[in-house]
């Protein structure tokens, strides 16, 4: 019996217990009864025992015998194989995992029977059975018994067979002992089709249905063509198309004003209007698709008769059969053979024919990326055999060599992004071939033409160039640790992949023969924590040619809107070690030897509404200690690259010799004059006037030497705003110009008081303190604004020097001031007694004419080097006239010196003479202060 139970043998003569026997019967023909009621008569089981009598015997699994001897029996209706035989027993047919075995294979010398089904334990609930695109699909199944091996399934529409759903981005699934739910978030029609929920309960295996529908988008409704243009001369007829996805809602299709016929394919539904006779007018075709408690969808085409007198587009069979096309329409056309999608050709107002706009897609291309988005449901989860990676993998690169339009790049990089993360979330690890064949189509991808491949790829999908940097990173990380050490070159792709052992000894340091030569360095210290249980580290590092032109130019902060040039590489390194991936960590890599002020950065692939961007948070560049080349310390492991300024000076050896030639000169000026002042000091403040005026000038004469000197030995302070002494250097310089200028407006600002106030005169010691406050602390205010202002944005401190940056906007804190100061500043007479006004006049109006183009020619050429596109040539000028100035300086010194000492005695005539000589030496000093500045 089923339960094993012995009949009573004295209670139980002459009553009638139900019990489950096994009883196996041949026919010798294919006829058989279904069932089995004749009364039996079974011989007792001892002479005292009661007889046992049949009543009735009905048939529960059918077993067919094949030439080997084996049988493969397979349950009749109600029936079915419990769970323990299921599983010591080979199906007939190849099920999916976990779903009701109702034929089993027996061999010659085994039997078996079905069991009676009892009633079904659970039962599923669906939020709604019809569901919008972007909803979220619940499916609960509700139970009262103990269940096991829950597993839930999706056949979808068109598909052969049913797919396992995984927990992912978009399903999730929870079970209690009584409730289990799927939850499907933002459905669209790829996820409509029969659900199924299989469990163990009770013994036997049990599966649950039930059809989800969504219906169609007005997005999923295509005319071919959506728009047409035709001369009834010569085609008095045509056809138009009317296509929607495959979907168990059953619609029906219409157009008007005709009747259609209608007719399927693989993956879609088409209703094709054929068109005999021309309309005599221009008319406006609608395909209206219907469905029982729906909205309807409808989709228009318009057809457009081309009448005499019309511009026109003539007929051109170059590539594609083109008719005459109106003007200001565009044609469209079928793609070849073994492509699918539109072309089309614009006629423009002219009659001219413009440009052939492709969006065929090669039909092996297309169904790669097919069969990715419907076996893996867009990304949700779903499982598969892992043993189909490689499968695919295998074609790839097979398939990159007949990429020849946009469409089929995007195709290719798609489902390398799909399996990519496939990879990932089902942690399925590849092996050597399966990565090799990853590389190879890599490489193809890199080498693709610019022009006609990716800047359109861009145009349509502008993350694709970050979504192939994603995937390869991802599948890279993926190398089964068996086949490491692993090593691959391609002219584009170079891999290097290495396990260490928990006690690895020394730095991991890896190199490639690229140019420029590239090699990276991860400290032991930042290794030794993840083999610290004894597991083993695996370092992945990926070198990728072109690809960082083909990233679009996006910057992050501190970076700034520049333009900039990359080196054509970008390194991406790798760690995991216990199967998971490991982002923190220090590397240390070096780029060779390059030119400009470079950025280290890494592309990070969220910002920029996920279009990805370069950023430096993290990285900082540093001189290497024994070769000119850049250096670049990260504090993290990712994709890197450097960044040069596409707008950056070439360094040119004679124009930083003649820069710092004319700083030494300008320094050494600036202490003749110092000396000069030691020696008439006594003769030339003689009044109070005189005394302000000449405080005025020394405190010049000291800011500017102190911001030379400063200026000269920044160069040699290691650049970047994480050096303290380069920061400083580039405040005290910033502060020191700025002093410089604010002395010159104290000086005339304190020369027009004495003269537009005669009897309102300031005192010596109140008239010097408010040129203090002037001439120091307005500048330091202005400096300290500055800081605090552009510093935190990182854009304080200018490419690879101790000076301030033009790009962001701190360079302009010294201009602004600088030129509102010398606009404003004009020449002052002097404060001799009024004689000889001709004499002095004579002498300003010298002075503009002569000296202001001289010097105004140098802050014109000193104002074109902060333009960006600037040639070499202003430079040079710049730094030569710049330079030259510092003879005057000199001259102007001495002749300041012999004058005053040769005038005093005489007469106040030749303090007129002397006075023109000094306000010629602070004109002068007032072009080269601004002057010195912007170089």
């Amino acid at each position: 019996g089923e339960s094993g139970q012995q009949l009573d043998q004295e209670s139980g003569a002459g009553e009638s217990v139900p019990v489950s026997i096994y009883v196996q019967l041949y026919f010798s023909s294919e006829r058989r009864p279904a069932a089995l009621s004749s009364p039996l008569t079974l011989p007792a089981a001892s002479a005292s025992s009661a007889p046992v009598t049949l009543t009735g015997l009905s048939l529960t699994a059918e077993c067919s015998v094949s030439h080997k001897g084996c049988s493969y029996c397979a349950c009749l209706s109600g029936y079915q194989w419990n769970a323990s035989v299921c599983s010591h027993h080979r199906p007939c047919q190849t099920p999916l995992k976990h779903r009701p075995c109702g034929c089993l294979v027996f061999g010659p010398a085994e039997a078996g029977y079905c069991q009676l089904l009892p009633p079904v334990p659970a039962a599923l609930s669906l939020n709604s059975w019809l569901h919008t695109p972007g909803d979220t699909l619940n499916l609960t199944r509700l139970t009262s018994q103990e269940t096991t091996n829950l597993n839930w399934f999706l056949w979808p529409t068109g598909s052969p067979s049913p797919i396992l759903l995984r927990a992912g981005t978009r399903v999730s699934l929870t079970s209690s002992r009584d409730r289990a739910v799927l939850s499907i978030v933002n459905i669209s029609h790829k996820w409509a089709g029969e659900y199924i929920c299989c469990f163990e309960a009770r013994g036997f295996r049990w599966e649950l249905h039930q059809m989800v529908r969504v219906p169609l988008q007005v997005t999923d409704v295509a005319g071919l063509p959506d728009q047409l243009s035709i001369s009834c001369a010569t085609s008095p007829g045509f056809q138009l198309s009317c296509c929607i996805p495959s979907a168990h809602l059953g619609y029906t299709a219409s157009w008007s004003p005709r009747d259609a016929s209608l007719f399927n394919t693989p993956d879609s539904q088409c209703l094709v209007l054929a068109v005999q006779r021309c309309p005599a007018a221009d008319t406006t075709y609608t395909c209206d698709l219907q469905s029982p408690g729906l909205s309807p969808l409808r989709a228009a085409v318009s057809v457009t008769v081309i009448q005499d007198g019309d511009t026109t587009c003539p007929e051109d069979s170059s590539a594609v059969a083109w008719n005459v096309t109106k003007a200001g329409h565009v044609a469209q056309a079928p793609c070849p053979r073994k492509r699918r999608g539109m072309v089309k050709r614009p006629c423009r107002p002219e009659g001219v024919w413009g440009p052939i706009h492709s969006s065929c897609t090669d039909t092996g291309l297309l169904a790669l990326l097919l069969r990715a988005q419907v076996k893996l449901l867009t990304l949700a989860g779903p499982g598969w055999p892992v043993d189909k990676v490689p499968q695919i993998w295998a074609q790839l690169p097979e398939q990159a060599v007949v990429v020849t339009s946009p469409t089929d790049l995007l195709a290719l990089v798609g489902t390398m992004t799909i399996l990519a993360k496939v990879v990932a979330d089902v942690r399925i690890q590849l092996n050597g071939s399966a990565l090799e064949a990853l590389l190879k189509t890599t490489d193809k991808v890199l080498d693709m033409d610019s022009s006609s491949l990716w800047t359109p790829a861009w145009a349509q999908k502008p993350s694709v160039g970050s979504n192939l940097l994603l995937a390869v990173e991802t599948l890279a990380l993926s190398l089964c640790p068996q086949d490491q050490p692993f090593s691959f070159v391609l002219p584009n792709v170079q891999l290097q992949s290495q396990l260490l052992r928990p006690t690895f000894p020394a730095d991991y340091r890896v190199s490639f023969p690229t140019q420029p030569p590239l090699q990276a360095q991860i400290p032991r210290h930042s290794l030794a924590p993840l083999g610290h249980n004894g597991t083993n580290v695996s370092v992945t590092s990926l070198v990728l040619r072109k690809l960082d032109h083909l990233l679009p130019s996006n910057y992050g902060q501190g970076l700034g809107d520049s333009i900039y040039a990359t080196p054509g590489l970008v390194l991406a390194i790798s760690i995991m070690a216990g199967g998971q991936v490991f982002n923190q960590g220090e590397v240390i890599m070096d780029f060779g030897d390059t030119d400009g002020s470079p950025h280290c950065v890494f592309w990070d692939h969220d910002p920029f509404q996920g279009k990805g961007g370069w950023s430096e948070a993290g990285c900082q560049v540093q001189a290497a200690s024994a070769s000119p080349t850049t250096q670049c310390i990260c504090r993290h492991i990712t994709a890197f690259s450097i960044l040069m300024s596409g707008h950056t000076v070439p360094k040119d050896p004679t124009l930083e010799m003649l820069s710092q030639v004319g700083l030494g000169a300008s320094i050494l000026a600036l202490l003749v004059c110092l000396g000069m002042y030691r020696l008439v000091w006594r003769f030339v403040v003689q009044n109070k006037v005189a005394y302000l005026r000449h405080m005025a000038l020394l405190d010049m004469v000291l800011c500017l030497l102190a911001a030379d000197t400063c200026f000269l030995g920044a160069p040699l302070l290691p650049p970047g705003p994480h050096s303290p002494l380069c920061l400083a250097a580039a405040f005290l310089c910033h502060f020191l110009y700025l002093a410089t200028f604010f002395w010159m407006l104290a000086q005339a600002l304190m020369l027009a008081h004495q003269l537009l106030f005669v009897f309102h005169q300031l005192s010596k010691h109140r008239g010097f303190s408010l040129m203090v406050f002037l001439g120091y602390l307005c500048p330091m205010g202005f400096a300290g604004v500055a800081l605090g202002l552009y510093l935190p944005r990182g854009q304080y401190l200018g490419e690879g020097a101790c000076w301030l940056d033009k790009k962001g906007g701190a360079l302009y804190t010294l201009v602004g001031p600088v030129l509102a100061i010398v606009g404003v500043n004009g020449p002052s007479l002097s404060e001799g007694p009024q004689v000889e006004k001709h004499q002095a006049l004579l002498g300003v109006i010298k002075a503009l004419l002569v000296l202001t183009p001289i010097f105004g020619l140098t802050w014109g050429l000193g104002l074109a080097t902060l333009l960006e596109e600037v040639s070499i040539v202003p430079h040079y000028v710049f730094t030569v006239l710049n330079t030259s100035q510092v003879g005057d300086k000199v001259v102007a010194a001495v002749l300041f010196a012999v004058r005053r000492l040769k005038s005093l005695p005489v007469s106040p005539q030749g303090g007129v003479m002397v006075e023109q000589k000094k306000y010629r030496l602070r004109d002068f000093k007032r072009f080269k202060f601004g002057s010195q500045f912007l170089h």
